[in-house]
């Protein structure tokens, strides 16, 4: 007989929903064995359950992908708590992660540049990891791997870039629709003001970066590039307020 899921079992459904592409849900990939193995749970099982997650996305709703319906109360009380308090719920569900798969939540370590300071700020430290890193998986993840604007998809080249930025908003910082895929150059200049997105998501280049000699490389990599659409992801679409805050910073 089948059993259940818990509350506890759709954290991890729900994390590995955040992490893994879209196309990547089938009960053949090595990933949902590997965590379905964990559950005590069949992988297909698991891969129903992903589709049944993909059923509640607003985004794949409005593209007419209704994935499987049979999704749960349970199933849409947790999506809710998700929607309504990211934080939080990040940090829970990578918290259900880690403690199944014993530590192994991600190929790359997330850095906090502050090391702790007793036991408190140890435990502040571990949740500002498991923010990060939900965060950085989740984006990578809907942005396919790929910077949004130039298509560079060398992970260690790509940044979970915050809109509204970390230290400006606590609710934020773990919501994906808070959050942009961009290489490391222009996430840099993403942060400063210098680059942002118009209403049709066409890139913005502040004067700063276009007056006085430029090199062949900066022209290439800022003026060059302005009015490119910032391809979108194909979940938790950047969300239109977060970058209009975001052009009222712009250098212009």
């Amino acid at each position: 007989m089948a059993r259940n899921w818990t509350e506890g079992d759709l954290l991890i459904a729900m994390n590995l929903y955040c992490r893994l592409p879209f196309g990547q849900f089938d009960q053949s990939n090595k990933y949902i064995c590997e965590v379905a193995e964990k559950m005590d749970r069949t992988p297909g099982s698991l891969s129903m359950k992903l589709c049944n997650l993909a059923s509640l996305d607003n985004y794949h709703q409005s593209r007419g992908v209704v994935g499987l319906k049979g999704a749960s109360n349970l199933d849409r009380k947790v999506w809710a708590e998700f929607q309504d308090n990211w934080s939080n719920m990040a940090e829970k569900s990578e918290e259900a992660f880690e403690s199944l798969m014993a530590g192994t939540t991600s190929p790359e370590a997330v850095e906090v540049h502050q090391p702790p300071d007793g036991p408190s700020e140890a435990e502040r430290t571990v949740k500002v990891r498991r923010l990060q890193r939900f965060f950085r998986n989740t984006i990578l993840a809907s942005y396919e791997n790929c910077c949004a604007l130039t298509g560079i998809a060398i992970p260690q080249l790509l940044v979970a870039s915050h809109i509204i930025p970390w230290s400006e908003s606590e609710a934020r910082r773990a919501d994906p629709t808070n959050g942009l895929c961009l290489n490391t150059l222009h996430d840099k200049a993403f942060d400063r003001h210098l680059i942002t997105f118009d209403e049709d998501y066409r890139l913005v280049v502040s004067s700063v970066l276009k007056m006085g000699i430029s090199t062949e490389f900066q022209s290439s990599s800022f003026a060059n590039l302005e009015g490119t659409m910032l391809k979108l992801p194909h979940r938790f679409a950047p969300d239109s307020h977060a970058l209009e805050k975001h052009r009222s910073s712009f250098v212009p």
